[in-house]
């Protein structure tokens, strides 16, 4: 089986849904209230796993029951968890998500356990990443902390993946860390913050993903929503279209690509192939409530793809 390490986030979401969000000052009634597990790392790595890698967790989380929540969840999508640190001192993370009746979000992260990861738990981790086809990381860690995942990795001839998100306020990314990714997977957001560009239309898209390949990363996943993904690598560029779902909640439509692109990259697919097959695990994450129960299984994922892309773009964003 296709061996995944994941090292990033772990929370637990706390999830208003509003008919819209609320304008600053202003206090609105919500409709309905859900506590789901969470994070950027716990969601790529049950994405990862529903999508049919073997995946192991590295990262942390308080000595409390949100924490007991995430790691039973976690295990019982068979994600492996014996690098998943019980931090004694930090509570585990938290997120705040608003969700509007069009199904977009607005998310607020308090990080406590997650900005506690350190080399230390990378290197505790030494085996499990030394022996992964894929590494698969984001940052809603510490940046030292995806610094030194990605340096072993790429040391062990890993394939780094890295989500750059949250984007970095300043938009700037340390040349160390670049140097040691293989792709990188941002939305038009994240690629806006780290380029300046606008990927709102095709020439800007395309603009913004040659930019991200001159900071030294050579092949560009960016995710475009219901206007599909755009792959670029030392064979050009190529737009991939989107699936057609009804799109209820956009919360962790990314995560999901992430973790089915890092299964089927994993599992020796090409990267074209993967970002495609990527796509329908995001727009599936769509159609469901919340974070994790959101991320399809593989059998899912592998009906929309085989159904292909005939019905036209779909509502929901990846």
């Amino acid at each position: 089986m296709a061996r995944v390490v994941v090292v990033g986030s772990l929370n637990c979401d706390f999830v208003v849904r509003v008919a819209r969000r609320p304008e600053t000052g202003e206090t609105i009634m919500g409709n309905r209230f859900d506590t789901f597990v969470g994070g950027k790392g716990n969601n790529q790595a049950i994405a990862c796993a529903r999508a049919g890698a073997e995946v192991s967790m590295v990262g942390r989380i308080g000595d409390d029951a949100f924490g007991e929540t995430i790691s039973r969840t976690l295990r019982t999508a068979g994600v492996r968890c014996d690098h998943l640190v019980v931090d004694a001192d930090a509570g585990t993370g938290i997120a705040d998500i608003q969700v509007d009746d069009a199904g977009n979000n607005a998310i607020v992260v308090v990080p406590r356990a997650n900005a506690k990861v350190t080399g230390s738990d990378v290197d505790a981790a030494a085996e499990a990443i030394d022996g992964a086809a894929v590494v698969l990381l984001q940052l809603e860690i510490p940046l030292d902390a995806v610094a030194a995942a990605a340096r072993r990795a790429k040391a062990a001839a890993a394939t780094v993946i890295l989500n750059p998100a949250p984007a970095p306020a300043d938009g700037q990314l340390p040349e160390a860390l670049l140097r040691s990714v293989d792709i990188i997977v941002p939305n038009e957001s994240e690629a806006r913050a780290l380029t300046g560009i606008d990927a709102q239309n095709e020439e800007g898209a395309r603009s913004a993903a040659k930019a991200l390949q001159a900071l030294g990363v050579a092949r560009v996943v960016l995710t475009l929503g219901e206007r599909g993904v755009l792959v670029a690598d030392d064979r050009g560029m190529e737009w991939l279209p989107a699936f057609r779902v009804h799109a209820v909640d956009t919360t962790a439509a990314g995560d999901a690509f992430c973790g089915a692109l890092a299964a089927r990259l994993a599992g020796g697919l090409a990267l074209r192939e993967a970002a495609s097959w990527a796509a329908a695990a995001g727009a599936l994450a769509c159609t469901r409530h919340g974070a994790e129960p959101s991320l399809p299984m593989r059998a899912e994922i592998d009906d929309l793809a085989r159904r292909g892309h005939e019905a036209g773009p779909r509502d929901g964003a990846t």
